[in-house]
């Protein structure tokens, strides 16, 4: 599966932006799929998930992104509205083929290349 990341760019605080992730390779309908992030210096952390049709997100974005898929397109996406300056990262698009925590990048097996969100006024 490989993986790429785009829609990231700079945002004015309380805007919004959507990423996109389009997946080539294979089919994306059986994967769980995640979104993560990393700022400079800092690790990377956990922001939202799908899989078996339930969502989970960091209590950090919880009411204010949204994760989804369109399995025909065989894309992913992360709606982020109410940004803030804290939000500004890399955002990293990934895809677990087995079990684990939703949350922990260990259990995930492909990555796309990560698009850069900034934040700022």
């Amino acid at each position: 599966v490989q993986l790429q990341a785009s829609g990231g760019g700079l945002v004015q605080p309380g805007g919004s932006l959507r990423l996109s992730c389009a997946a080539s390779g294979s089919t994306l309908d059986y994967y769980g799929i995640g979104w993560f992030r990393q700022a400079p210096g800092k690790e990377r952390e956990f922001v939202a998930a799908l899989g078996a049709g339930l969502s989970s997100y960091a209590d950090s974005v919880k009411g204010r992104f949204t994760i989804s898929r369109d399995n025909d397109k065989n894309t992913l996406y992360l709606q982020m509205n109410s940004l803030k300056p804290e939000d500004t990262a890399v955002y990293y698009c990934a895809v677990k083929l087995r079990g684990g925590s939703y949350s922990s990048p260990s259990a995930y097996d492909y990555w796309g290349q990560g698009t850069q969100v900034t934040v700022s006024s």
